[in-house]
């Protein structure tokens, strides 16, 4: 059983420029966060500060505790010094991958970002209103005896959900701090319909995540899920919650093709078979989930 939250985020999802300005200030000082210098530096007031560090821990940028160091002390991630220190892969969000990386980090995080796990791991429709998000959600919170949240909290937590996703109707005109949108809107994931008040998720092939990133997705739920043997069913990648189908949003036909693709790209690691009528994910061998980050982003930086 894990703990739940549906706050820290001080109402604000992560903007451009966030993540980096969090992990290179880390980089130079562990207690970055915990000082005066910090509003400073950011150039943003306290609620921000403490946005940009939630953001920074909730997408795997930053830790503490498995590195034994004094509390209120943080480091950088292997995946985000990667990312974002001298000579980082991505450091701006240049590429689509990166943002495709970020969004599994916060949808797999259960116990950090709740609503966002929840939300793509939990509701099985295509369509939702933040009203049947709030409903479900207390009512799931309930069935598995968690913590409850309060209303005007997860109120809150989901409204911020579905602005890291949807794009803000506000025009150029009518620009304000709330109007700012996240990185993750390029997704498309999630769309807001007419009415102004239903969300869509668009389902598919999602053609700008790159087998890599998937690759990763795939090594990391192996590892979250402690799958002690050497292969998986085809439906637990697609529709199991935590898993690279359900996340991502790929119907069974793109999780199947991707699969296929993989087994050349990941030299066996992974292979996909249909044998009289099972259809499993077989790991040959267990490989660390960054390497596929390091696979892909290196090679796209030959080109």
């Amino acid at each position: 059983m894990f703990t739940v939250s549906f706050s820290g985020h001080e109402t604000f999802p992560f903007r451009y420029g966030w993540l980096k300005k969090g992990v290179n200030a880390l980089s130079d000082n562990p207690t970055f966060f915990s000082t005066d210098r910090a509003m400073v530096e950011l150039g943003v007031g306290k609620n921000m500060v403490n946005s940009i560090k939630y953001w920074c821990s909730a997408a795997g940028l930053i830790e503490s505790e498995k590195l034994n160091l004094t509390r209120g002390n943080y480091a950088p991630t292997v995946i985000a010094k990667a990312l974002f220190l001298e000579n980082g892969f991505d450091p701006y969000f240049e590429d689509l991958a990166t943002l495709w990386l970020i969004h599994w980090q916060i949808a797999s995080n259960a116990e950090q970002c709740t609503t966002w796990y929840w939300l793509f791991n939990q509701w099985h429709g295509v369509e939702f209103t933040k009203e049947q998000v709030f409903s479900e959600i207390q009512k799931w919170l309930e069935r598995q005896r968690l913590k409850p949240a309060s209303e005007n909290t997860l109120n809150r937590d989901i409204d911020v959900c579905v602005r890291t996703y949807v794009h803000s109707r506000h025009g150029k005109s009518a620009i304000s701090e709330d109007s700012l949108d996240c990185p993750l809107n390029e997704l498309n994931l999630v769309t807001e319909l007419e009415d102004g008040k239903t969300y869509q998720f668009r389902r598919g092939e999602q053609t700008t995540l790159p087998n890599e990133i998937f690759l990763f997705a795939l090594s990391d739920y192996w590892r979250k899920n402690e799958i002690k043997t050497n292969s998986v069913n085809l439906e637990k990648v697609v529709y199991e919650a935590g898993s690279p189908g359900k996340i991502f949003k790929l119907d069974e036909e793109t999780v199947v093709r991707r699969l296929e693709e993989i087994t050349e790209l990941s030299d066996g690691a992974f292979r996909y078979d249909e044998t009289a009528g099972s259809k499993q994910i077989y790991r040959q061998r267990e490989i660390e989930p960054f390497l596929w980050l390091k696979h892909y982003y290196q090679k796209h930086s030959e080109k």
